[in-house]
C-alpha cells in the first residue's frame, strides 16, 4: 500500500476512533463502514423494545432494554451512582454492538461488533476511575482503557482499508 493511502486510512481511523472515545456523553457511533454495510441486514431496535440507533439513552433507562437484561421493574434511580452510569453507558453500546454484528461479512461483523464491545469496556473502566478507590483496580482500569483504545484503532483502520 502506498504512503498516501496509508496516511489517509490512518487519518480516517483516528477521526473515527477519537469521537466515540472522547465524547461518550454524546451518542456512540460505529464507523460508517459498519452502518453502511449492515443496512441490508439490520434489525430495528425499536421493534425489539430497546430503542433505535438514535434513541436518547442519556436521559434515562430504556424500559425495553432493562427488561431484556432481566432488570425490568428495578428502580435504577435508587441504585448507586456508579451503577446508574454503567447502565446509562451500556444502553448506548449494546445496541451498537448488535448493529455491528449484523453485517453479512463475518470479518466486518466481528470488527464492528468488537468496536462497540471494546467501547463498553472503556466505559466501565472510566466509571471505575471516576468512582473507585482501590489503586490496583484503578491501575487495571487504565490498562484496559489503553489496550481497548489501541484495538479499536486497529479494527477501525482495518475497516477503512478492507470493508466494502
Amino acid at each position: 500500500m502506498n504512503f498516501a493511502k496509508t496516511s489517509f486510512a490512518a487519518a480516517i481511523a483516528a477521526a473515527t476512533f477519537a469521537a466515540p472515545a472522547l465524547a461518550q456523553d454524546g451518542e456512540f457511533r460505529l464507523p460508517e463502514q459498519c452502518t453502511a454495510a449492515a443496512a441490508g441486514g439490520e434489525m430495528d431496535h425499536a421493534s425489539m423494545g430497546h430503542g433505535g440507533a438514535h434513541a436518547d439513552h442519556g436521559a434515562g433507562m430504556d424500559s425495553g432494554m432493562m427488561e431484556m437484561m432481566g432488570m425490568g421493574g428495578m428502580d435504577v434511580e435508587a441504585m448507586p451512582e456508579h451503577v446508574q452510569e454503567n447502565m446509562r453507558r451500556m444502553m448506548v453500546t449494546m445496541p451498537a454492538m448488535h448493529d455491528g454484528m449484523m453485517n453479512e461479512d463475518a470479518d466486518v461483523a466481528f470488527a464492528c461488533g468488537m468496536i462497540a464491545h471494546h467501547q463498553g469496556a472503556i466505559d466501565m473502566a472510566e466509571v471505575l476511575l471516576a468512582h473507585g478507590e482501590d489503586e490496583q483496580m484503578r491501575a487495571l482500569a487504565q490498562e484496559i482503557i489503553n489496550a481497548q483504545e489501541a484495538e479499536i484503532e486497529q479494527m477501525t483502520t482495518w475497516l477503512v482499508e478492507n470493508a466494502n
